[in-house]
């Protein structure tokens, strides 16, 4: 059976990138821009720093803490509650940062300075799927939640001193731990957000699980609700009301949705001929999977692909 949370983070595409790591001196007030198709977070090493959405949502970040941006807003990172914020490009010019080094912001005792780890998960252009849209604006995740999640606490530590070694590989390290941090993320958030706990409950129960892993494993298939019910052992019935619960839609909007995410995927990654992603994804021709993709996305299969490289 199809790993259901993998092969979502693997045909949205799921990468991670850290972008910096911070010195940050008080006092400092920094507007980070809005970023789309990305999720962005701060971990907190040393110190402390306030995040402030747009619309005033803030959080308190200490030691240990981290926070999830899912849905790429502009945000203000700073060193008291309300400030007046410097662009980020701005702030970047004036203290010379490179990249290479630590990213630092004003001076003094370093020992009381706000360490910070900023990176960010990136998704395929058009990538979109009910375990995505049910992340909040900001995700607060912090250092007893870690103590509660060892998981996430070691993939968050290996991390902190992966980056903090410098050594070669730590991109491709970083990388590699990806996957597992995004989960553990989204699993720690379970407690104070629904509509995370309702999906993740989706792909873990017995049936509805399995049914999505049938749907996943064969999404090209010629699936009905009567044949998703059979194969999980439940009524017509009470499978279409069970799935709809939990995910959130019935099962063939569903199917119909990930058939086009998947082709998105195939279209990006590969040279296929638009046919033949057609016929993978359980299209008869060529001409309704340009009309339903053209529909879904606003362009068309042809005009997608000639704009892979922008992705």
């Amino acid at each position: 059976m199809t790993d259901v949370l993998s092969d979502i983070l693997d045909t949205v595409d799921l990468k991670a990138a850290v972008y910096f790591r911070t010195d940050f001196h008080p006092d400092f007030a920094i507007a980070v821009p809005a970023y789309q198709r990305a999720a962005r977070f701060h971990m907190i090493v040393q110190g402390r720093c306030y995040v402030t959405l747009s619309d005033q949502t803030r959080v308190y970040l200490q030691s240990g803490d981290l926070v999830l941006v899912p849905h790429g807003a502009e945000h203000i990172l700073s060193s008291e509650e309300t400030m007046e914020a410097a662009p980020l490009a701005d702030v970047m010019s004036l203290a010379g940062f490179t990249g290479s080094e630590p990213f630092v912001v004003g001076s003094g005792d370093s020992g009381k300075s706000c360490q910070m780890i900023c990176g960010h998960f990136t998704f395929t252009q058009g990538a979109d799927h009910p375990l995505l849209r049910s992340l909040p604006e900001l995700l607060h995740v912090t250092a007893a939640d870690r103590v509660m999640r060892p998981m996430l606490d070691e993939v968050l530590r290996l991390i902190v001193r992966r980056i903090f070694e410098g050594s070669p590989g730590v991109t491709a390290s970083v990388s590699r731990l990806s996957e597992v941090l995004f989960i553990e993320i989204m699993r720690a958030g379970i407690a104070r957000e629904p509509e995370i706990a309702r999906l993740l409950s989706a792909v873990y129960d017995p049936q509805i699980g399995k049914s999505l892993s049938l749907i996943h494993d064969d999404v090209a298939k010629a699936w009905t609700v009567e044949s998703l019910a059979a194969g999980v052992g439940m009524s017509r019935s009470r499978f279409a009301e069970r799935f709809r619960e939990l995910v959130g839609m019935g099962p063939m909007a569903y199917i119909a949705d990930w058939r086009l995410q998947r082709a998105l995927n195939l279209l990006t990654k590969s040279n296929l001929p638009i046919k033949t992603v057609a016929h993978k994804i359980g299209y008869r021709s060529a001409a309704a999977f340009t009309r339903a993709f053209s529909e879904h996305f606003g362009r068309s299969p042809k005009e997608k692909r000639s704009s892979r490289t922008g992705n």
